[in-house]
Parts: structure tokens; sequence; C-alpha cells
């Protein structure tokens, strides 16, 4: 893992991507969220989501993370300064965050404030 929040005095811009995966040992599949491939926070799917093969099937077809994964993942970005929900950073898709945060992101409010 390595992300670098300034390089030659640049200030980097991030993507933020999400996958449906297993979590837990497989205990419920989630929707997964990556700051440049960097697991830090998932959000629970709806009730019944299991029945939906589609979204197995995707959650099949990639890793599966554990508790761990994202602690790490999350406590990582938070020592390089660089995470969404705690730092002010430069985000190329903020759509793609969670909802909790994207108003920050779009200027709607201040969430370090």
């Amino acid at each position: 893992m390595k992300i670098n929040k300034r390089k030659n005095n640049i200030i980097m811009s991030y993507t933020v991507t999400t996958k449906k995966c297993w979590y837990n040992d497989y205990r419920m599949i989630v929707k997964m969220f990556f700051l440049n491939d960097v697991p830090f926070t998932f959000d629970d799917l709806p009730v019944g989501y299991l029945y939906d093969r589609e979204i197995v099937k995707e959650a099949d077809n990639n890793k599966d993370y554990s508790v761990e994964d994202i602690y790490n993942g999350s406590n990582y970005l938070i020592m390089e300064q660089c995470h969404p929900c705690f730092d002010d950073i430069e985000i190329l898709n903020p759509e793609n965050l969670p909802e909790e945060i994207q108003s920050f992101y779009n200027g709607e409010e201040d969430l370090l404030r």
C-alpha cells in the first residue's frame, strides 16, 4: 500500500471505486469503498441482497475482506493524511463516496469543522 499526497510539490488527486465484496469471513456482502485501491469503509446492502444472483456473483469474483483489512486500510489513509472521511483531499469522482460524506465534497457542508 502506498499513496503519496504530494509528488514533486503537486497535490495528488484520488479516485474512489466501489465493489460488492464478501466481508467478515463470508458472513455478509457489502459495498466496499476504495481510495486508489485501498479499502477504507463499507456500506451494508439492503435486506434480501443474497437473493440477487448478480450481487452474489460480483462478490464471488472479488477479493473477500476482513475487519482487519478495513482497519489497516483506513489506518494507513489516516496516517498518510488522505482519508476521505477525515482529510480534505482532491477526489476526482466524489459521487462514488459514501452518501454521508458526499455533501462535503460537493461543497454543501463543511464536515471538518
